[in-house]
């Protein structure tokens, strides 16, 4: 089968295996025994994308994704993804610059909310994403609401991310502690919650959680996979 070569802009390394996994293990059910589409990933250092991200500087964001996107180019790819939904706040600066198109996680996940028949989403993410118009803007497009959990529980949500879960640490109190937050969102009539960091998936399923989950690393990963294969996604 001829299928497009996917390019992944990979941000932290954990989230990124996981979308390059899910890819490869799926790509078999799609196309046939041990198959799946080319793939070539490339990131940068994610302490380099923190210097950017730590203080608001989107645009050097935007640079380090579109020297990614180049080298992916070079390499053959025929469209990228980024499976990292906090940096998706400088993809208008990429889109409009980058040499190959691309698909938007946060537009993905609206799409699926959507064909779910969802109408109000709880977000959970860094505090940079949860506190950014990626999600609220995709979802109000498609007539979908969406809701953030309180400060406090952000920030403590924003160090799990950054001193947890993007090293790979799994821990059961912090599994139970992130249901709670999605059980307030239960409480406030949302209907599924958005797994929005691509690590959230590796500690959250969803016989876990009290809501449907929409699990954006998997979700962006299987939107690649259909525009490769079917080319008209």
């Amino acid at each position: 089968m001829n299928t497009k070569h996917i390019g992944i802009v990979a941000c932290s390394a954990e989230g990124a295996a996981l979308c390059y996994r899910t890819i490869c293990v799926e790509g078999e059910e799609m196309i046939g025994r041990q198959a799946h589409p080319e793939i070539t990933m490339h990131t940068h250092s994610l302490s380099e994308y923190m210097l950017h991200i730590e203080t608001g500087d989107w645009r050097g964001v935007a640079n380090l994704m579109l020297c990614s996107a180049n080298k992916l180019t070079k390499a053959g790819a025929d469209f990228a993804i980024c499976p990292d939904n906090t940096i998706h706040q400088a993809f208008d600066l990429v889109k409009e610059k980058s040499p190959i198109p691309w698909l938007h996680i946060a537009e993905e996940v609206a799409v699926e909310a959507k064909h779910r028949g969802y109408y109000y989403l709880g977000i959970l993410g860094t505090s940079y994403l949860m506190e950014s118009r990626v999600y609220p803007n995709k979802l109000a497009r498609v007539g979908i609401k969406s809701r953030i959990p309180k400060v406090k529980q952000r920030e403590q949500i924003n160090s799990i991310i950054f001193t947890e879960l993007v090293r790979g640490i799994l821990s059961s109190n912090t599994r139970e502690y992130l249901c709670k937050i999605i059980a307030e969102f239960k409480q406030y009539e949302c209907d599924a919650v958005v797994l929005g960091c691509t690590e959230l998936p590796l500690l959250i399923s969803q016989k876990d959680s009290p809501l449907p989950v929409l699990d954006s690393t998997r979700i962006l990963a299987r939107a690649a996979l259909k525009k490769s294969i079917n080319n008209n996604h």
